[in-house]
This record gives structure tokens, C-alpha cells and sequence, in this order.
């Protein structure tokens, strides 16, 4: 679903933007804008209200199923705030702030909202069938010591490619940041870009560093992205960005597929929830790839984004608004399933619903599956949203705007190891 999907992400994207800060009248303005894209569920009479948020996915048919399910909650009125634009999270942060926070919410899980004292633990709800939930997201959402979100879907983004023009351009689908620089300049013509990364390249920050065989940070929570072989990675995709062969004004960005669809490039960045209708537009002229080796102490990478629900600690009830993330996210299987599958493809989180999804197992889907296992990252919980700024800085700078690759990194630098002392001194 679009992102974060995966920011951040995760990840996720929304999942797919920078945070934007806005001032409290003004955030929640934008929020109350929203109010026509309300749902409130039926409730039992009981007078009882909750308030969930979730950022406008861009699948046919989502809305609708949130509030579809929220009407079963039978404890409670929920009313759904369906919050479009490309902000989200500073519309979700900014509420969080204020008087008119969600009782329930989506986000990726990042360790500051435990810090600031934003969100509940939820070990209570999900501890009884932790072992149901794949490992990776049990880890990516404890902090502390304990368990702050319930995942509800998991997102792997690829590159996509078109089997036949890269056929015709006698190409093999790049395994390398180099062959993919080569494969886009020789699938470019009059009409057609060789790459979409997206219009500002920011979510591919995250697997250039993989890529390049470095990580966000270490174990012990300081940086670890600034290396030689991420500045060179750097310089790469600057020679990609002045090459003429990227697609860098689309209609839509990277998380929705219709560059991809409607033949403006013969390669996207893009997530499994756009698989169905790619398909639908070409297909088994489709095929995917990780995010290429960008040196030779690196590997193909990829995102294993995603959206999680979290408690918020300003709940009207929160006792009762945890009820309801365990009613919906943990008790309503069908529900889950539903969500994970039939808006777009996603990797159901728990293991028993995953093993009984048919729809990936067979074709590009299992493939799609295949790769998030081999070469997924999931969220890291200390990468917060002021780091993905910072990152995403970096491509801007030095990708786009022709910053010495190692002055962008050094000013990221500042940023994050600020942020890093806020959190861990």
C-alpha cells in the first residue's frame, strides 16, 4: 500500500515523504480539512468513541474495509480519519502534540514516540500469540524492553522491470549500482525513461547503504553509514541523476506504479503493493530485482517496509482503545487477511495467515516473497524520523544538488549524532 508502505520506512512510506514541520493551529486545521473523508463505525449504543488515523493509501477499496471493520467493534463508535496529502506524518506528530490526539493510529516504529512518552506498550495483547508474528517485527517493534506496536502488513519494495524491453536492448536484469546506471541509459528512447527512482530519489537512500555493504547505525547506536563505499555510491547515482536516463517529473511518485503502467519508464522503484496492477497492465513481461550490489563488500538490498498500529498515550480510554488494536489486529484473522491481500499484495506479519496465502505463492508474488526473505531489512526502531530526514538530505544534496558526496555526509553527520545524544546521551 502506498508508503515507508515503508518509510519508514520502515518506511514507509507519508512512508514515502520527509516530515515536514507545521505549526500546531496550522496542523490542526489540515487535520480538521479531513473531515469529509470521516468514518464512524455503528458501536454498541455504548456512547463510548474512539479515533483512529491511517494515511489515503492509494489502493481502490481501502477506505472503505477500515471502516468496514471498525463497524464490527461493538465496544465502541470509531471514527476513522482518512488523512490525504503528502504529510502525514507531520499532521500525526503535530496531533500527537496536541489536545486532539488519535487514540489509535498507524506510524513505522521509531523509538522517540517511547521517549516522549507518546505510545503504550502492548505486550499485555500481543504476548499470547507472539510466536504467531514473524520474528523481524516482534524485534523491529520492541524498545526498552517492550513491545509498543502490532504490525499489520509488510511491504518489499523492488525495482521493476519489463522483461521484453531489456530483451530487446540485449540487457540481463542489472545485478550491480554500475549495470543499472548501463541498463537505464540503453532503455531510454524518445518516449521512454530508462529508471523511475521516484521524483526525488529519497527513498532509495536506505538501500544504497545496504547496498554498499554499510548499515544506518550500529549496535551500539552510533553511525555507521559514512564510508567510502557509500560516498562513491553517492557519486554513482549523481552520474545516473545528470545521465538523462532517470524519469524525474511523473505524475505520481515511486509508491504509486502508473510511470511503470502507463510505459513512461522500463524500470520503477516500487513497492509488492503495486504487483496486482502491474500485472494487470503487463502481464508476465514483469519482473524484479533488489535494489543492485553497489560495491564489493555489499549485496542487493531491499526495504521491508510496512505499517504498524500503535495506543496512543493520550487516549481517551486507553484501556479501551487497546481492545480495539486486539480486536482488529490480533482476534480478526479474516480481517487481517483481508487487508494484507486484497488491496494490493502485502506479507501478512503472522505466520499462520501468511501460510495460508495462496495469492503469494505462486508466480511474481512468491518471487516478490522470495527476495524480502533473502535481502529484506526491516525497520530499525532508533532510526528515527529526524535521521530519515537527514538521510534523505544527503541524496538531495550530493545526488541532486552536486555536493561532494562526503561534505553531504558530514552534514548529515551533525544532524543525526544530535539526535543520537538526545536519545541515548
Amino acid at each position: 500500500m502506498s508508503p515507508t508502505h515503508g518509510m519508514p520506512n520502515s518506511g514507509n512510506p507519508s512512508r514515502r515523504t520527509m516530515l515536514r514541520t507545521l505549526g500546531g493551529a496550522a496542523s490542526l486545521a489540515a487535520l480538521a480539512a479531513c473531515g469529509g473523508n470521516t468514518g464512524r463505525g455503528s458501536g454498541s449504543g455504548s456512547g463510548k468513541e474512539l479515533t483512529q488515523y491511517f494515511h489515503a493509501y492509494g489502493e481502490a477499496g481501502t477506505q472503505d474495509a477500515i471502516k468496514r471493520y471498525a463497524k464490527g467493534f461493538d465496544q465502541a463508535n470509531v471514527t476513522t480519519q482518512w488523512i490525504t496529502g503528502s504529510n502525514f506524518e507531520s499532521k500525526l506528530f503535530s496531533a500527537l502534540l496536541s489536545s486532539k490526539a488519535p487514540d489509535v493510529f498507524e506510524f513505522h516504529p521509531q523509538i522517540q514516540m517511547v521517549r516522549a512518552k507518546q505510545i503504550v506498550p502492548l505486550d499485555d495483547i500481543i504476548k499470547p500469540v507472539q510466536d504467531d508474528f514473524v520474528e523481524a517485527d516482534i524485534a523491529s517493534h520492541t524498545m526498552d524492553g517492550k513491545i509498543w506496536g502490532i504490525r499489520m502488513i509488510d511491504d518489499p519494495k523492488f525495482i521493476y522491470y519489463r522483461k521484453s524491453l531489456l530483451d530487446k536492448a540485449g540487457l540481463q536484469p542489472p545485478s550491480t549500482l554500475d549495470e543499472l546506471v548501463e541498463a537505464a541509459a540503453k532503455l531510454t528512447t524518445g518516449k521512454v525513461k530508462g529508471l523511475f527512482l521516484g521524483n526525488n530519489l529519497a527513498d532509495i537512500a536506505r538501500p544504497l547503504v545496504w547496498s554498499c555493504g554499510a548499515d544506518l547505525l550500529t549496535d551500539k547506536q552510533e553511525i555507521a553509514y559514512h564510508t567510502d563505499e557509500v560516498a562513491a555510491g553517492l557519486a554513482t547515482l549523481r552520474k545516473l541523476f545528470t545521465s538523462g536516463s532517470l524519469l524525474l517529473d511523473a505524475p505520481a511518485d515511486y509508491w504509486d506504479p502508473s510511470a511503470f503502467t502507463q510505459g513512461l519508464a522500463a524500470m520503477q522503484w516500487c513497492g509488492m503493493w503495486a504487483m496486482p496492477a502491474i500485472l494487470k497492465a503487463h502481464g508476465d513481461d514483469v519482473g524484479i530485482i533488489p535494489f543492485p550490489k553497489a560495491a564489493d563488500s555489499g549485496k542487493p538490498s531491499l526495504i521491508n517496509g510496512g505499517w504498524s498500529m500503535f495506543v496512543s498515550a493520550k487516549a481517551k480510554d486507553v484501556d479501551l482503545a487497546k481492545e480495539y488494536v486486539k480486536w482488529l489486529w490480533i482476534d480478526q484473522k479474516e480481517h487481517q487477511e483481508d487487508w494484507a491481500l486484497n488491496y494490493g499484495f502485502h506479507i501478512p506479519p503472522r505466520k499462520s495467515i501468511a501460510a495460508k496465502a495462496d495469492k503469494l505463492k505462486t508466480g511474481l508474488a512468491a518471487e516478490g516473497v522470495q527476495l524480502a526473505g533473502q535481502y529484506g531489512h526491516f525497520d530499525n526502531p532508533y532510526w528515527t524520523q529526524s535521521m530519515i530526514n537527514a538521510m534523505e538530505g544527503v541524496i538531495a544534496d550530493s545526488v541532486r544538488n552536486d555536493m561532494k558526496p562526503e561534505a553531504a555526509l558530514d552534514k548529515a553527520d551533525k544532524k543525526i549524532n544530535r539526535e543520537l545524544k538526545s536519545l541515548f546521551g
